[in-house]
């Protein structure tokens, strides 16, 4: 959406050029008698303000009982699918894929069709994954920001120091690890979105706690 202001016009910027201002600061920038002389430092573009794009960022367990229980290939496919439709129908949204189990990894959509069970690993760190989510979308300058998290369980793993600490059942530090991460993410206005592939008491009580705190 157009707004009032205006500004010198970047790479990049929707190319929504202020005739009037544009032609007066070629003129105050030459002197010289008419035809007016344009150059790329003249152009100013009228400011916008993006109400509707949105940055996305596909948060994948791929932890070990992801592939036992056979969510990791269903997971897949609707990754692929949302990959597709923003390229398609939505090309100014941004979709980052993030994978995770005992660390976190960004990927590209076009190489989830790749992966497979021989990549599964033991842990799942939820603290890793929501940071790397949250550097991601620190980058984007849109109003709408959201994670969207499929798993099957709550973390087991946490970074501490150099090392990865991991624990099942959930030890009490690597759900406060986690927490302050959600914390975090809510303070800077992501949305986090959960699809849970399980639905036992402690998982759902996790859930249930990470969506209050992220309101």
């Amino acid at each position: 959406e157009r707004i009032e202001e205006t500004k010198k016009y970047e790479f990049g910027d929707d190319f929504h050029i202020h005739i009037q201002k544009t032609i007066m600061n070629s003129i105050l920038r030459d002197h010289t008698t008419p035809p007016v002389r344009l150059s790329t430092q003249d152009f100013e573009v009228i400011k916008t303000e993006e109400s509707t794009r949105t940055a996305t960022v596909l948060m994948l367990d791929q932890s070990l009982s992801m592939f036992m229980g056979g969510y990791f290939q269903a997971a897949k496919q609707v990754a692929m699918a949302m990959d597709s439709l923003i390229k398609t129908r939505y090309p100014k949204d941004i979709l980052h894929v993030v994978v995770f189990s005992r660390r976190a990894r960004e990927i590209k959509g076009k190489d989830l069709i790749y992966m497979s069970s021989s990549q599964r690993e033991q842990g799942t760190n939820y603290q890793d994954a929501l940071r790397m989510a949250r550097k991601l979308l620190a980058n984007q300058n849109c109003n709408n920001k959201e994670i969207i998290l499929v798993s099957d369980g709550e973390p087991t793993a946490h970074c501490e120091g150099q090392g990865v600490y991991f624990q099942y059942p959930s030890s009490l530090r690597t759900l406060q690890m986690t927490m302050r991460e959600v914390r975090a993410c809510t303070s800077q206005g992501i949305i986090i979105n959960t699809f849970m592939f399980d639905d036992s008491p402690f998982f759902t009580s996790f859930v249930t706690q990470m969506t209050r705190l992220n309101k």
